[in-house]
């Protein structure tokens, strides 16, 4: 039973095609990333996650191929994970505040979710198509997690480019961190932000 969302629709129920809302029109207008130094706790309960999870899931996805899947760091593991990290950067003898800076990066906010990009080879659908679908889930659990009360922000950092980081998240041939996406209360408010110029990025296209 859901508790903040509708349930998922039955398979073949006919939906609408359009829904409109004033609410998710403000939430789409005034949406912005909360600065990870603002993140606190209360964040989402397990069960509220993997709720936020199947709610983030609902994106396009050509040929239903599902071409990502979730870590969940949250309790303990955030600081376990943050510790193996700093691990890897000391065998390179990385600096010391690098080093603390990454043992810290998982416990900033209450719960974090690394968005796997996970393409699947089917031989017809381009790998770019599945890893935009991947993207689509980080933004999407972004937005749900926005409209039920909780901030986060989209991060990847080194650790997501990284192939001994992969490795502690289990990651197989061919997948990639789309993202960490930090969720939990902010503290304090962050300020808008200068946005890109959209009509210099919009053209109408014409015949030549």
């Amino acid at each position: 039973m859901t508790k903040r969302f509708p349930p998922p629709p039955l398979q073949d129920a006919p939906l609408a095609g359009a829904r409109p809302s004033i609410d998710a029109r403000t939430l789409l207008a005034l949406r912005k990333s909360a600065n990870k130094l603002v993140l606190c706790d209360p964040g989402p309960t397990e069960s509220e996650i993997d709720e936020l999870l199947i709610v983030a899931a609902r994106v396009p996805d050509h040929r239903k191929l599902g071409p990502w899947r979730f870590v969940v760091l949250e309790g303990d593991a955030r600081k376990t994970f943050g510790v193996s990290l700093g691990q890897i950067l000391r065998a390179r003898g990385s600096a010391q505040a690098q080093i603390e800076e990454a043992e810290k990066s998982m416990i900033r906010a209450p719960v974090v979710v690394a968005v796997i990009s996970s393409p699947v080879d089917d031989g017809r659908t381009p790998v770019w198509e599945q890893e935009l679908s991947a993207g689509a889930v980080c933004y999407n659990l972004l937005l749900a997690a926005n409209a039920s009360g909780w901030a986060g922000v989209w991060l990847t950092e080194w650790m997501a480019y990284d192939a001994e980081a992969g490795a502690l998240l289990g990651l197989r041939g061919g997948e990639r961190v789309a993202g960490f996406v930090h969720l939990g209360t902010a503290r304090a408010s962050t300020p808008e932000r200068v946005r890109a110029a959209v009509p210099e990025r919009t053209a109408r296209w014409t015949a030549p």
